[in-house]
């Protein structure tokens, strides 16, 4: 009789833009997700993030705690929250207050998952630094800390200083809500060594973005969890990592909606302008990406999951393996075709649709 120990059952999660296609209005495409979240909550995901992206004609991501408020207002299980705030562009106590307000919402199914990257181009960083708070990307490591702190129900003490003659004042309390009986669960998110670092140090969960290089993943890993400090609310390290997949009926349908995709992303790394998402029939018209922008299309497929319900469920369950993680959160890439309604998202939910039968995550 065989000894070994059966591999963990894989859990999946979903990571949201909100894509804008071509013709589609921003209530359209938000409508088309918050379908999306009931339907993952109905399957068994276990989480839905939404991202935080700016001035992007194909992403309505904007504002992640918004969204996931109405995410968690029309779901019952499914954890939801960010994937995730860009801790630079805001306030981390006005962040520490949204998804405290959040978890209060929704007791036990709120995360917080926090980046470093801004989210957009320079011009639009300065937009947000004249219309609000922001915090000092040099100062992430502390208001990383700070908002941990100010979400839990002892929330944060700050030591109050003299600015006369520098000495201390005392303290002074600061709570993200008055009378918290749960926390959000904070993650760290990233694509590089100083992420993974930076959560260990921490002694929390950390993702790694997967879907946005998918260079450095094993060295980041490794880093995290060799680098790991315990605690009480986490002893151990904790990581999922993100894919980018589309699943369909056929191998042929999967790729078809997988082009526009295809094209936004050559459009990104070659400075390219960019457009709403195309339609199936758009993109396969669309011959002006040179050979460069067909390089960054093949080497971005490459690190893509597409195919039959049956052949991405079999490869995702090997990804997960090879990095030792029981949860990959999937970005359903899948485009529409012309004919398909503009409030509703069929591709993406059918790659949800068949992931769910083929790993039983509802069973």
């Amino acid at each position: 009789m065989s000894t070994s120990t059966p591999a963990p059952r894989l859990a999946l999660s979903v990571l949201d833009l909100v894509p804008v296609r071509a013709g589609q209005t921003s209530a359209q495409a938000i409508a088309a997700s918050v379908d999306l979240v009931q339907t993952a909550d109905r399957l068994g995901y276990r989480r839905y993030w939404f991202a935080e992206h700016h001035n992007m004609p194909a992403v309505a991501s904007t504002t992640p705690p918004v969204l996931a408020a109405a995410g968690a207002a029309r779901t019952e299980r499914i954890r939801v929250g960010s994937g995730g705030v860009m801790l630079p562009n805001h306030s981390p106590l006005v962040v520490a207050e949204q998804f405290a307000a959040l978890e209060a919402l929704a007791p036990g199914r709120i995360d917080l998952g926090i980046g470093r990257a801004p989210g957009s181009d320079p011009v639009i960083t300065q937009l947000l630094r004249q219309s609000g708070t922001t915090s000092d990307v040099d100062r992430f490591p502390d208001n990383v800390a700070d908002i941990v702190a100010l979400v839990s129900s002892e929330g944060a003490s700050i030591r109050l200083v003299s600015p006369s003659n520098h000495t201390s004042g005392g303290t002074y309390g600061v709570h993200a809500t008055p009378a918290a009986t749960s926390a959000p669960e904070v993650w760290l998110l990233g694509s590089s060594d100083y992420s993974a670092q930076l959560a260990a140090a921490y002694g929390l969960p950390y993702v790694f973005a997967n879907h946005f290089s998918g260079e450095g993943l094993e060295r980041a890993l490794d880093l995290y969890r060799s680098q790991f400090q315990p605690n009480e609310q986490h002893p151990e390290p904790r990581t999922f990592l993100t894919a980018n997949v589309i699943a369909a009926p056929t191998a042929e349908e999967a790729e078809d909606r997988a082009l526009p995709q295809l094209h936004m992303m050559a459009r990104l790394r070659t400075n390219m302008p960019l457009v709403p998402l195309e339609t199936v029939e758009q993109a396969k018209a669309n011959e002006s990406f040179d050979g460069l922008a067909q390089s960054v299309m093949a080497s971005a497929r490459a690190k893509w999951f597409v195919g039959t319900g049956a052949d991405v469920a079999s490869a995702l369950s090997s990804f997960a393996q090879q990095h030792d993680v029981d949860e990959v959160m999937i970005s359903p890439i899948a485009a529409s075709y012309d004919a398909e309604p503009t409030d509703a998202a069929p591709g993406r939910t059918q790659t949800l649709e068949l992931l769910a039968a083929e790993l039983d995550l509802a069973g």
